[in-house]
């Protein structure tokens, strides 16, 4: 009898891990491969600038300034697109992301003038806006807490992977396309890649289930198990309607703490091929080539990362570190911009800290929020956070356009990456979301 008492908490808790394993692999590769996808179709535009600038004659901060125009419509739409979502479902709604800044994304390869190119950038913002919170908030529909960081980390490991492919592919299209059909090479870039933006969305739509209650794959038995876990993890929260999520001193100050993250995010994504170019090397597959190196360094951190957190349910210091990481390796590119070697070392810790940090971050507010106010409070923090997707490349390009460098910029980003570390450390309670 006591035998199979003591083992029947193991039984179930075997049983229950079995059964949340299939539940990744029924939703994880789908919401992986979109997550690629649409942040490959969001930097593509700094390996577009290799020849877009001079092809359109823009200057550094007029290239800085579209790119950033990105987040403007995206801050503005992104809490009334997660409500949406909440609302409608996420099947229907992020199929229609999907197919709308797919089509956006192409219309900008017709772009001449500085004026179009900023309106594209913002439709475009405002076309993707609720899509990685409305992901991140689909993911607490299906995993408690203690289960959704490796979750969240495998999610935004498409990062990285975007990255450690997106790089060569645009590099080579723009090498192989140049001139075809009287398109030049960014062109068939944004037209290539925003391809399948469109037919994952369809994908989406006909496969995704929005909730638990809604997969006729589950027996009623594990559903219940599942939604047992969800409702445990749900009483924890704090944070659970609009009013409370706008009111919060703590919300607000994870937005801060994003914006510093992001600032460094969106410096590698729009800056690293100029970074590269800057050592000498002309050639953009190259280049892209060369782009795989911090990215795959960045993919290992990342899912060790969310590894480690799960296991030892500590959320602060495995963010606040690679934050710092990240600052100490823009440091290094930012005083060695014509050495090759030693600006890759900085590109790799600049790359592995924020590409880790990004994910680990998402731990911390999924912690308190709750119900209407999770898609809230998540889509807030995303939109303000990402308000650094305009701040980073705008505030880079003015300094490049000024000074003729990049190190004031890539400075800039360094101090940005510490002070949300600092910030961690100091004013997140370990309690609220170390669990």
């Amino acid at each position: 009898m006591f035998v199979r008492t003591s083992a029947a908490p193991a039984l179930e808790s075997n049983h229950a891990d079995s059964l949340f394993r299939r539940v990744a692999w029924r939703f994880m590769p789908l919401l992986f491969v979109g997550y690629v996808i649409a942040y490959l179709d969001r930097v593509n535009v700094g390996f577009a600038k290799l020849q877009m600038v001079n092809s359109l004659h823009f200057s550094e901060a007029a290239y800085g300034l579209g790119a950033g125009l990105f987040f403007v419509g995206y801050f503005f739409f992104e809490v009334p697109s997660n409500l949406l979502l909440h609302r409608l479902g996420a099947r229907r709604w992020i199929a229609r992301i999907m197919a709308t800044w797919g089509a956006l994304s192409i219309a900008t390869a017709f772009v001449h003038t500085p004026m179009m190119f900023y309106v594209m950038r913002t439709l475009l913002g405002i076309a993707e806006a609720g899509f990685f919170p409305g992901m991140v908030l689909y993911l607490t529909y299906w995993f408690p807490s203690h289960r959704r960081g490796k979750m969240v980390a495998l999610l935004m490991a498409g990062n990285p992977v975007s990255g450690l492919f997106g790089g060569p592919l645009s590099g080579y299209i723009m090498h192989v396309m140049h001139h075809t059909w009287g398109m030049a090479g960014w062109q068939w870039l944004f037209i290539i890649e925003a391809l399948p933006a469109i037919v994952l969305g369809v994908v989406v739509f006909f496969y995704l289930d929005d909730r638990v209650a809604d997969a006729p794959w589950l027996g009623s038995d594990e559903k219940r198990t599942i939604q047992n876990e969800i409702d445990a993890d749900a009483s924890t929260h704090t944070h659970g309607s609009v009013r409370r999520v706008f009111t919060s001193m703590r919300v607000w100050l994870l937005c801060l703490i994003l914006f510093g993250i992001v600032m460094g995010s969106y410096a590698i994504g729009f800056w690293q091929p100029t970074i590269i170019r800057g050592t000498g090397i002309r050639d953009p597959f190259m280049i892209g080539l060369l782009t795989m190196i911090p990215y795959s360094a960045a993919l290992v951190a990342m899912i060790a990362a969310g590894r480690s957190a799960d296991r030892t349910r500590e959320r602060r210091l495995h963010v606040a570190v690679p934050a710092v990481v990240a600052a100490l390796g823009f440091t290094i590119c930012a005083f060695n911009g014509d050495h090759a070697l030693l600006s890759m070392i900085g590109l790799t810790l600049a790359a592995g800290g924020v590409v880790t940090a990004l994910p680990m971050f998402w731990s911390l507010p999924t912690a308190f929020l709750g119900g209407t106010g999770a898609a809230a409070g998540i889509a807030l923090i995303n939109c303000t956070g990402n308000l650094a997707g305009f701040v980073s490349p705008a505030v880079i390009g003015w300094l490049k356009t000024v000074t003729h460098t990049l190190t004031s910029g890539l400075l800039v980003v360094a101090a940005s990456l510490t002070l949300s570390a600092a910030l961690i450390i100091a004013l997140i309670p370990g309690r609220l979301v170390n669990k």
